[in-house]
């Protein structure tokens, strides 16, 4: 959804002053605003309080804004991450149908969530041991850890171990399995440093080896909306339906995406439990109560309407790393 940061001021003058005006201090941060690409002829636009912090890691751009209708914003690569007032959504979303379908979850792998957000919802879960959260970007997390305050306990957690390296390394040389893995992956933009972990190659020979027997996979899918689903979603979903016996898609609205969200969720076994049985492991396994999900919201998200269970049904491309689709946007990998 975007290139770098966009920051305009009113009538798009970028050093905050409408014509023959004097530049006024004290107020042009409260009338500025970020601006991100979806598409070749469509932004998405919102009002600034301030920007905390720009700059760059070695991987990636990064952004943090203080918003006027979303709170703070995380952004990489200029593509939003997740913005405070309803990052819930895409993190329950994310992290608990995998843990609620599994019979008995210990151990869980986090590919990427740099920001913390992931693995605070999985350690809600009594039954987890151990959360192995792998980040390639030492910078964001440090940067998250400083910023994102909402997920301080999760950091200082003694089941969440940190893990700074390429999680495709990271799975490749470790020798244990692993009851749940999530992508938690930034989409995959061109240049960007995460296409390669939404391949077939991938999935299939890195992966689903290092899943126990019942093991269940979950990986964010990008934009499922009704104009955005083609762009990477349904590729996805067809891409991993080529490795997995049981491949469930499922939706949700988060209103800072300006879009549609889905992700995919893979397993050899299959997810035959009920709204009921969701809603009481939800009560018996999770502390605190979630703000989105419940059995019937679930099972509701994951029914497309007819034109994305359509395009899911008739999708015929395989990602792999020789014939990858990327949504709109540049990684920092492309400016170089």
């Amino acid at each position: 959804m975007g290139e770098a940061v966009e920051i305009f001021y009113p009538n798009h003058f970028c050093n905050g002053t409408t014509k023959n005006q004097p530049v006024d201090e004290t107020h042009h941060q409260f009338d500025s605003w970020y601006e991100e690409t979806i598409d070749e002829d469509l932004k998405w636009s919102f009002a600034l309080k301030s920007v905390l912090y720009k700059g760059a890691s070695e991987y990636q751009d990064i952004a943090l804004l203080d918003t006027k209708r979303f709170g703070k914003v995380l952004v990489i690569d200029g593509k939003m991450q997740s913005a405070e007032v309803d990052e819930f959504i895409y993190h329950e979303c994310l992290i608990h149908p995998s843990l609620l379908f599994h019979s008995n979850p210990k151990t869980m792998f986090i590919m990427g969530g740099g920001e913390g957000s992931a693995a605070r919802e999985a350690l809600r879960h009594k039954s987890i041991d151990e959360v192995v959260m792998c980040d390639i970007d030492e910078e964001v997390v440090n940067f998250c850890r400083r910023y994102l305050t909402v997920n301080r306990d999760a950091f200082c957690n003694k089941k969440l171990n940190l893990v700074i390296n390429d999680a495709k390394a990271e799975l490749e040389k470790r020798n244990e399995k692993f009851d749940i893995i999530v992508g938690d992956l930034a989409d995959p933009v061109e240049g960007g440093p995460c296409y390669q972990l939404y391949t077939k190659s991938f999935y299939e020979k890195i992966l689903k080896p290092k899943l126990n027997e019942n093991g269940i996979f979950v990986t964010q899918a990008g934009p499922a909306g009704i104009f955005t689903h083609k762009e990477v979603f349904s590729s996805i979903y067809n891409t991993i339906r080529q490795v997995f016996k049981y491949v469930l898609a499922y939706t949700a609205h988060v209103p800072s995406f300006a879009d549609t969200w889905g992700w995919v969720m893979a397993s050899d076994q299959p997810f035959s439990i009920g709204a009921e049985e969701i809603d009481k492991r939800i009560s018996e396994r999770v502390d605190g109560e979630l703000l989105y999900l419940n059995g019937s919201s679930f099972l509701s998200s994951a029914t497309m309407n007819k034109t994305v269970y359509l395009s899911l049904l008739n999708e015929t491309h395989v990602y792999t790393e020789e014939n990858a689709r990327f949504i709109p946007g540049h990684g920092l990998g492309n400016h170089l």
